[in-house]
């Protein structure tokens, strides 16, 4: 039945993925597309409490404590969990003092969920799922900096925003998480499912304003 489910599930943005490789063609200095279905899950724990180190034994991560910055599980690594080889990285975004998003593949929402709660053990505290509050665009190439910059008021420049941070601000009048991921650099946002055609058009003009000034 669970997979007969996923079988029927769509994404906000399914309808255009081929109008996204299209644009990728158009202006190669960028690409956008959606990364839909993660897992994702809102955690609420007390800073410095027994419930946060055990939350971090079942992670196998230490959650961050720098603001707007991320902690990540490799391929491969072995938590509580059980091993991650198959099932690929789990990360833990900074979102305030006691709260983080846990970012994981497809498929973990209620087996994390349910583990992040028995972790909690009555503790002030919460694990909520919220895979199906956002979808997730990936923004990125060499323009991708500046696609951003055009509706963003963060300071996205590499001395002050770089890989491995994040942070929750407005896209285009949207709100959003925005994420780096790398130098190239790359970008996940993550939207609300109901704002993401109107994101996803302002990406668009915009990319495309991009190439021709280019």
């Amino acid at each position: 039945m669970v997979a007969e489910t996923a079988a029927l599930r769509r994404s906000p943005l399914a309808h255009r993925e081929a109008e996204f490789a299209e644009l990728g063609q158009l202006v190669p200095r960028v690409s956008l597309r959606e990364e839909p279905f993660l897992t994702q899950v809102n955690l609420r724990v007390h800073p410095g409490s027994p419930a946060l180190a055990r939350i971090e034994r079942e992670l196998g991560l230490t959650l961050p404590g720098r603001p707007n910055t991320v902690a990540r599980v490799a391929d491969g690594s072995s938590t509580a969990l059980g091993s991650l080889t198959a099932l690929g990285s789990l990360t833990a975004l900074w979102l305030g003092p006691d709260e983080w998003l846990i970012v994981a593949p497809d498929g973990l929402a209620a087996e994390l969920t349910e583990r992040l709660a028995a972790a909690l053990d009555g503790s002030l505290g919460s694990a909520v799922d919220v895979s199906a509050n956002r979808t997730t665009l990936l923004l990125a190439g060499a323009s991708a900096r500046a696609v951003l910059e055009s509706g963003c008021a963060v300071d996205l420049h590499p001395r002050a925003f770089g890989s491995g941070d994040c942070v929750q601000t407005m896209l285009a009048r949207a709100q959003v998480v925005l994420w780096q991921l790398d130098d190239r650099p790359s970008y996940r946002i993550l939207v609300r499912g109901s704002f993401a055609d109107y994101l996803a058009d302002w990406l668009s003009a915009t990319i495309r304003t991009e190439g021709k000034s280019r």
